[in-house]
């Protein structure tokens, strides 16, 4: 699919105005310049705008102002069937006024896509491994995990609709000092004995202990104890997350897969090969100040006991290797880490250079942390684990739903303030409500036309014309943005962008239909008596109840009120978010 009909065909109409300039020999044109269309801040300057003659300014050697004016004097009137109007503004803007026909055709496209609507090739099938969560399999997931996991579950799906092929890996750290800690926790809890200094605390480890009473007079080991734990923190991290309707496509384990298959020893001789380990004092360096890194790094310490770093360079090196036609070697990694990672960063950039792979094949997304808020007040103390707010808790309080889109209301290093009070409003406050309300809203339109038998008739059956107020272009214009709003969600690795736009385009929604009717009164009536948004409606009911209501507007607004609701359930499906039929 393209990036929407009207900016493909506004581009198409620039790229021919280009031409007729070059032919005419007004513009010579030695490079061939991107074409970027934007939208205006101000409504009244246009409905899209190009910087197109500020970029020729220097191949052409003239003033940006100039070339704008050979540019809008090409456009117009030989592609009077497109634009309306094309404007010239300092220091070089080319504003453009779309004809009011051209935008009816989103709705048409969108009725042909249906679920597809947004749908792109820009990923070209690149190959994406999304690496999310990874908690610690010591203790349960907290509101961090539980963030970054609907950061990195919408980010694979944005992904995936806009042409990447995406696999998500959740990396299991079931090796090393914390594994042999969390085995002293149980033991010690077991034995009714002081839990070690720096080992693990909290409800969920006596009721790991518990569970796990058998060990006690198995002869089992320290390893063995840890492992048996662990794997008893990973089944409830699973259970938590499918509860948050998230699955992995692999779990990666730390132990079996670097450790037990010799990864770790082989990634490290291959930088020693290439002279990027060190011995110093008796422990191994890895020089990745080499690589723009502030300082070499320890992979191996003095009493032989590997460090994070050397495990997480086996596993990134695992990561880009091609190991036959279809394992591994991918395209581009993702990683979603807690800010507090920010400094690890350049280690692992540099150790993607040291295997010979560019740097930017690597991204990191960092999440912040997340304020939990009970009315405004804020809460930092859990009754079941004693020192953190469980994911689980926030789930079974709010629902998956309401966690997912609050979540990712805000860029992913920003931190949220998060409302379990607010979560659970059924009002317009609420943004997850106010945006599933408004697909609701439209089901019940159509439910009740169907039993009124009002006919709903296609795109093709339906008289545009009838169209013709402001708000009808102010609700299809963000539908004819949603295709290039989320390359650019993509590009940017910001699905939180995707919240912003469904909440505007909810709220257009519900104010259009406060100010205008779309079924005739009676049928209407049927709805308003169980319509909890009711607040919403303010200044708009009085235009509503003077407007005369025909069956050709009647079935033009039913089609573009179900193109809205397509684009809803379609960004909703990115997020991981319901939508549901009736509310």
């Amino acid at each position: 699919m393209s990036a929407g009909v009207v900016r493909e065909t506004v581009l198409s109409t620039l790229r021919e105005a280009l031409n007729d300039a070059k032919a005419k020999r007004e513009l010579n044109l030695t490079i061939d310049p991107p074409l970027i269309l934007d939208v205006p801040k101000k409504e009244s300057w246009g409905d899209l705008a190009t910087t197109l003659a500020m970029n020729l300014s220097s191949s052409e050697r003239r003033a940006p102002m100039e070339i704008a004016q050979i540019i809008a004097k090409c456009l117009l009137p030989a592609h009077g069937d497109v634009l309306e109007r094309a404007d010239v503004a300092p220091p070089g803007f080319i504003n453009l006024t779309v004809k009011r026909n051209l935008w009816f055709r989103v709705l048409t496209e969108i009725e042909a896509h249906g679920s597809e609507y947004g749908s792109s090739s820009l990923g070209n099938g690149q190959r994406v491994l999304l690496e999310f969560v990874s908690a610690n399999p010591t203790g349960p997931l907290h509101m961090g995990h539980g963030r970054g996991a609907a950061v990195g579950g919408a980010l694979a799906n944005l992904l995936r609709r806009v042409g990447y092929e995406v696999d998500t890996e959740f990396y299991i750290n079931d090796a090393g000092r914390q594994v042999r800690l969390m085995a002293a926790s149980v033991t010690a809890v077991q034995n009714q004995t002081p839990v070690p200094e720096d080992g693990y605390r909290g409800a969920y480890i006596v009721d790991l202990a518990n569970r796990l009473r058998e060990t006690q007079n198995a002869g089992l080991n320290v390893g063995q104890i840890g492992k048996l734990a662990c794997e008893e923190m990973l089944k409830n991290i699973n259970i938590d997350l499918q509860a948050f309707r998230l699955t992995f496509d692999r779990w990666f384990s730390e132990q079996k897969e670097l450790f037990d298959s010799g990864k770790v020893e082989q990634a490290l001789k291959t930088l020693k090969d290439k002279g990027l380990l060190e011995e110093r004092d008796g422990a191994l360096w890895f020089k990745s100040s080499v690589f723009g890194d502030d300082k070499d790094r320890v992979v191996k310490k003095q009493d032989d006991e590997f460090t994070y770093l050397a495990s997480d360079i086996a596993y990134h090196r695992d990561k880009l290797e091609r190991r036959d036609k279809r394992g591994r070697g991918y395209d581009l990694l993702i990683n979603i880490w807690g800010a507090d990672h920010h400094g690890y960063i350049p280690r692992m950039e540099a150790a993607v250079q040291a295997f010979g792979y560019p740097k930017d094949r690597l991204h990191v997304v960092l999440v912040q942390i997340v304020n939990l808020l009970r009315g405004g007040q804020r809460i930092t103390m859990s009754k079941r684990a004693g020192e953190m707010v469980t994911l689980k808790e926030v789930i079974e309080e709010v629902g998956a739903d309401a966690a997912k889109f609050i979540f990712l209301t805000r860029r992913a290093d920003s931190q949220l303030d998060f409302d379990l009070e607010l979560a659970k409003r059924q009002s317009a406050e609420n943004p997850v409500y106010y945006v599933q309300y408004a697909h609701a809203r439209v089901a019940s339109l159509f439910r009740v036309a169907a039993e009124r038998r009002v006919p709903i008739p296609s795109t093709a059956e339906v008289d545009w014309s009838v169209l013709d107020s402001p708000d009808d272009l102010s609700l299809i214009k963000p539908l004819a943005d949603y295709p290039s709003m989320l390359e650019a969600s993509a590009k940017a690795l910001e699905p939180h962008r995707l919240t912003y736009y469904l909440q505007d385009l909810a709220g257009r929604l519900h104010t259009y239909y406060y100010k205008h009717r779309i079924l005739p009164p009676v049928l209407e009536g049927e709805l308003e008596r169980h319509d909890t948004l009711k607040p919403l409606a303010a200044e708009g009911d009085q235009d509503r109840k003077r407007e005369v209501l025909t069956p050709a507007l009647t079935a033009a607004r039913l089609c573009l009120f179900r193109g809205v609701q397509t684009v809803i359930r379609n960004g909703l499906e990115i997020l991981g978010v319901s939508a549901p039929e009736r509310m």
